[in-house]
């Protein structure tokens, strides 16, 4: 088969893989397939934004005119994927394409975000009947797929006009930009992460105070959104810091005044990784509060390593009636003061009735020093929970221990080759255990290439200000 051959075939199987290698194997990134259109047409139309990058990145062009009058790009607009335009909009859009295409793009998302997916849908194809909704996810974002009268798109016009105004190097008004972020109210929308993207690369003093007034906006929607931006860590990490002293104070004032609950628990949220005299006290002063969702970060505002009052305070949180909250204070008792009190709060919550809260209990004890059998005994006893994280936090402290239970440990996590162990640094502690107690064992190639990747830990990509 020729490398065009492939790579048609590649980009019908949504091979990314496959694409890079046929294209490094000479095909033509313009090939067509047997309609007669581009293969990246194929890729818009099936919305494989994966697929589509791969294609422009090594020269398929998304703005030659089809049969249509129509460009790849202009089409990939009318469907609403942002994550399809940010792949096909290709390289320098706001030099690359003339006035008249960059305002027909922006006029053609504006239109879809004012008028809705479903709405103009019906407009375009007449039909009466319900429309077919349902939630994907794109590049960690969420938006919803709407198919009505044969025809599909996805209601993310508005992000997609977004991501279009800044490729431009239009700088949208920040009221604009928070009014359009704050109608949807989930912060992982596209709609929402669109505009935190914006504003993380838009940080000059003026656009800065615009958001920040937000935060004193009678509506919640608006301060949570301040919040949310505040305490991304995808938008913390590689950013400038010219502003973080003055939004650790805002955020500290803020956090004493904050009357919603939801908010509050964010802005609580935003002085993660950020130093302020005044944290615990703030935390302390919030352990009471009557929203779950707030008390669930006090811990975690208590500092390492816990004071008197803050070891106290979080005793008292693993007796909360909320699971979230108990699993957030266990998890904060790994933070020194070893105490007879504080044995015996992990041990009781071992025993506790959410899986999430035995888990984190567990792997507390499973890196303590705690080398009692009173501890092994609670850590075994969580061999049969149902969770299987609950069952390799027990394996991974027995493992440690070298406690004589943790064959049956290994035997209960099943096959240590599963996904979900691939990059766990609990799982490696199992695995050695495994190779030192039983002579000439070796590692299965795929236990190899998972502990020799990042244990315990995920990166995550900043993007940098301009």
């Amino acid at each position: 088969m020729t490398a065009d051959g492939r790579l048609v075939a590649a980009v019908r199987a949504r091979d990314v893989d496959a694409v890079r290698e046929a294209l490094g194997a000479g095909a033509d990134p313009n090939a067509r397939g047997a309609d007669g259109l581009p293969l990246l047409w194929e890729a818009v139309l099936g919305f494989d934004h994966e697929v589509a990058e791969v294609l422009v990145d090594q020269g398929a062009d998304p703005d030659r005119p089809q049969h249509d009058g129509t460009t790849l790009l202009l089409r990939a607009v009318d469907l609403g994927s942002p994550a399809l335009v940010t792949a096909v909009l290709g390289k320098d859009p706001a030099l690359r394409l003339s006035v008249d295409a960059r305002e027909r793009l922006l006029a053609l998302a504006r239109s879809w975000d004012e008028t809705g997916a479903e709405e103009e849908l019906r407009r375009r194809t007449g039909a009466v009947g319900p429309a077919h909704r349902v939630s994907l996810t794109e590049d960690h974002a969420k938006v919803e797929q709407v198919s009505l009268g044969g025809l599909t798109v996805r209601a993310g016009h508005g992000a997609v006009l977004t991501e279009l105004e800044w490729a431009f190097r239009i700088l949208t008004p920040v009221d604009e930009l928070v009014n359009r972020a704050v109608r949807h109210r989930d912060a992982l929308h596209v709609g929402q992460s669109a505009c935190l993207y914006v504003f993380h690369n838009r940080r000059s003093r003026e656009t800065w105070s615009a958001l920040m007034a937000h935060h004193r906006h009678p509506d919640p929607a608006h301060r949570r959104f301040v919040a949310t931006f505040l305490s991304c860590p995808f938008l913390r990490m590689g950013a400038t810091v010219e502003y973080e002293a003055e939004e650790t104070e805002l955020i500290a004032a803020w956090a004493a005044v904050e009357p919603d609950g939801e908010v509050l628990a964010e802005v609580l949220r935003a002085l993660s990784d950020r130093d302020h005299p005044d944290e615990e006290a703030l935390g302390l002063r919030h352990a009471d509060h009557p929203d779950p969702r707030v008390r669930s970060e006090v811990p975690r505002r208590l500092g390492a390593p816990l004071t008197a009052a803050g070891h106290a305070c979080v005793l008292r949180l693993t007796r909360d009636p909320d699971a979230a909250v108990r699993r957030a204070a266990a998890g904060s008792l790994g933070d020194g003061r070893r105490t007879p009190q504080t044995r015996a709060a992990l041990l009781a919550l071992t025993r506790d009735e959410s899986a999430a809260v035995q888990g984190a209990a567990a792997d507390v004890l499973a890196h303590s020093a705690d080398r009692t059998p009173e501890v092994a005994d609670a850590l075994a006893a969580l061999l049969d929970v149902d969770d299987h994280l609950v069952r390799l936090a027990a394996a991974h402290g027995l493992a440690v221990r070298d406690d004589p239970r943790t064959a049956l440990a290994v035997e209960r996590l099943g096959p240590l080759s599963r996904p979900e162990y691939r990059y766990e640094h609990r799982a490696d502690a199992v695995r050695d255990w495994r190779l030192r107690n039983r002579p000439g064992e070796t590692r299965a190639p795929e236990e190899i290439r998972g502990s020799a990747g990042i244990r315990g830990s995920a990166g995550i990509r900043g993007s940098k200000e301009t």
